[in-house]
């Protein structure tokens, strides 16, 4: 029996191959060192920024986490000072995270990072390779927000 990948076209299975990797390396040569926040606390933090306020629930399902990571990852990020809780007036036993101010700098210091790192690789690149990825930020941005 033949795996997906195996049926796919080789094309596009290089495709995600290599892109993979990069993205993977990318990620790491970039990764944000202030606030000790790690990738999935930041992640976290950035959905609550974005799209807050939300139930714990809601968290896990955005962030694919088991619900007792997010449990864990909401009460870091609120022993820090980044989110906080209200209640949830129509559920007494539910509540609300939101980020706070702190949070919000958080996630703009990270992001501001996170860009800085990307324009000083590209500064290696000429402008033809900075073209040549400025032609697919629509399709990744698309791929990233997929289903």
């Amino acid at each position: 029996m033949e795996s997906e990948s195996e049926k796919a076209d080789p094309v596009r299975v290089e495709v995600a191959s290599r892109l993979a990797v990069a993205v993977g390396r990318l990620n790491r040569r970039i990764r944000p060192r202030g606030d000790g926040l790690s990738h999935g606390m930041l992640s976290a933090l950035s959905s609550i920024v974005r799209l807050g306020p939300l139930r714990p629930g809601d968290l896990a399902r955005l962030e694919v986490i088991a619900a007792p990571t997010a449990t864990r990852v909401i009460a870091d990020l609120e022993g820090r000072g980044l989110i906080a809780r209200s209640p949830d007036p129509d559920d007494g036993r539910s509540f609300f995270i939101r980020a706070t101010d702190a949070g919000i700098d958080a996630v703009v210091r990270a992001r501001s990072e996170r860009a800085e790192g990307i324009s000083r690789l590209l500064g290696h690149l000429d402008d033809a390779a900075v073209g040549t990825i400025a032609e697919a930020l629509d399709a990744l941005e698309a791929a990233a927000t997929a289903p």
